[in-house]
Parts: structure tokens; C-alpha cells; sequence
């Protein structure tokens, strides 16, 4: 089941998902696996107090089990398609994550502070999560060679975000700056774009995505702001619109699927007070 999911941030939830139903049903479902089963595991996630989102999560794991084993021939179709049809924990709301203001974000990307090699890296590598909305995977995976000039300005092309989506991404003229100031003294010009610097200050060939997100919660404990590397997408995605970037470009920059993906990362609600009913142009008082 494991092997259909592509990324591996994925892999690494639903297996922890699986281990997690595979240890309580071991102890606490008798009858196999049925909808009855997946009902009392359930209620079992929900006694815990853990969050409906979670809890949905386990659930959504274990619907794709059920799919697969039928698909295989393990489990009864019939039993298979009403574990699929087992409604998720009930959401009052959706939690639409964190995102930095103007200010905030001017902060975060001063935060690395010095000529050292550490501060050049972490300097670069924050304008590219704020300047460009890329996930921490792609960070740690993008190269030298990635950086491109098109049509007159510099992009990051061909970046393979979730579901093998490839798109581009255009830079901001500031984050090729400090990507420069990085590589100059770095000296890369090959290979990985950011790597691994030793107590010694000695040069990794690569840079993990976990540290990504350590560099990230490092300088937001300093400025005493809770955030993660995501939370930085999103605050790429709500300062372009912000700044009347159409939400379709908004929308190939993070390489969403849907679009509604990009509406959720916005958090757009309805104004009343500049409706676009107020743009239309008509006016039939002056017929």
C-alpha cells in the first residue's frame, strides 16, 4: 500500500498510521477486519483526545487499506466498501495554519545576522521559503543548476513538487542576492544548492528537510513566533495577494492542484464592503 503513495513525507504518516491500528487491533479487534472494527478504533482515537484531524487521517490510512486488501482479493469488496464509507470525526472548523505579516516577515529574513557561512546559508534559504513559497523537501533537493534565467529573469525550474508535479518558479531579485552572497562563499557550483555546515564549519555534500525545519524554528524562537517551514508558503501565498498577484499565478508558484488548495492557504473570505458586484462597471441610473 505504501509503495502508491509518492511522497515520502506521506509514507512516513501512514506508516505510523498503520503501525498504530496494527498494535490496537491486535490487543482489541477480535472479529478481523470489518467497519465495526474501524468504528470502535475510532471512538478508541477519539476517547484519547486527539484532535479530529488526526483522527481523520487514521481513518482516511485505513479506508485506503480496506481499498487495497479488496483490490487484492484479501478482503471481501462488499466489507471493503463500507469500511470506505465510514464517516470521518466531526470538524467545527479548519485550521487555516500561521502566516507572517509584512513586518514579521522582514524580521524573520534579517534574524541570520553576520558575514559568517552559517548566516549567508540560513539567509538564503529563508528568502527562498518566503520569496518563493517551496516546501522544505524541495529546499533539500533543489541544485546549482536548478537556478535558471527565463524570459529576462531568474527561475527555479522544473522543481517536482507532490504527485510528480513539475512547475517553475519565478525569484525575487533579493533571494538570488543572498543565494549568491551564499554560493560565492561557499563555493558551490555544482551539485546541491545547500549544505551541511560542521561545528568546524565544514562543508556536507547535502542538507536534510529536517534540518530545514530546524533553521526555521530556530529564528522563530528568537523573534518568539510559533512557525513552521509551511506556515512560510503560506505567507508567501498571503503577501502576493496582498499585493494583487492574480491567485492563479499564486496558485502554479506553490504547484497546487486545485485551486481551492490555494483559497484554503489564503484564508479568502467574503468582503461585503468591496464585493465584486462594485466592480462590474454597470450603472443603469445613468441610462
Amino acid at each position: 500500500m505504501l509503495a502508491s503513495v509518492s511522497s515520502c513525507h506521506s509514507r512516513r504518516v501512514y506508516g505510523k498510521a498503520l503501525d498504530d491500528f496494527r498494535a490496537w487491533s491486535e490487543h482489541s479487534a477480535p472479529g478481523g477486519f470489518t467497519r465495526e472494527t474501524v468504528q470502535q478504533y475510532r471512538a478508541y482515537l477519539e476517547s484519547r483526545g486527539i484532535a479530529p484531524s488526526t483522527v481523520n487521517l487514521h481513518l482516511t490510512v485505513i479506508r485506503k487499506l480496506a481499498r487495497e486488501a479488496a483490490a487484492n482479493g484479501i478482503l471481501a469488496p462488499d466489507t471493503a466498501a463500507t469500511i470506505a464509507g465510514l464517516k470521518g470525526a466531526r470538524q467545527k472548523g479548519r485550521h487555516l495554519g500561521t502566516w507572517l505579516n509584512l513586518d514579521q516577515a522582514h524580521a524573520l529574513l534579517r534574524a541570520p545576522v553576520g558575514g559568517v557561512l552559517r548566516a549567508k546559508r540560513d539567509r538564503a534559504l529563508l528568502a527562498l521559503l518566503v520569496g518563493c513559497g517551496l516546501r522544505r523537501s524541495e529546499i533539500a533537493e533543489l541544485t546549482s543548476d536548478g537556478i535558471q534565467q527565463r524570459e529576462g529573469r531568474w527561475v527555479i525550474v522544473d522543481i517536482e513538487g507532490k504527485g510528480n508535479r513539475i512547475r517553475s518558479v519565478p525569484m525575487p531579485a533579493w533571494a538570488k542576492a543572498a543565494i549568491d552572497a551564499w554560493t560565492a562563499a561557499a563555493s558551490i557550483t555544482e551539485g546541491k544548492l545547500f549544505r551541511a555546515i560542521s561545528q568546524k564549519g565544514e562543508l556536507g555534500a547535502s542538507l536534510t528537510a529536517q534540518t530545514v525545519y530546524l533553521v526555521v524554528r530556530g529564528y522563530a524562537d528568537q523573534l518568539g513566533i510559533e512557525l513552521a517551514p509551511h506556515d512560510l508558503r503560506r505567507t508567501f501565498a498571503k503577501l502576493a495577494h496582498r499585493g494583487h498577484s492574480p491567485i492563479e499565478q499564486i496558485q502554479l508558484s506553490l504547484g497546487h492542484e486545485s485551486i481551492l488548495t490555494t483559497e484554503r492557504y489564503l484564508g479568502v473570505r467574503q468582503s461585503l464592503a468591496d464585493a465584486p458586484c462594485d466592480h462590474l462597471g454597470i450603472d443603469l441610473e445613468s441610462q
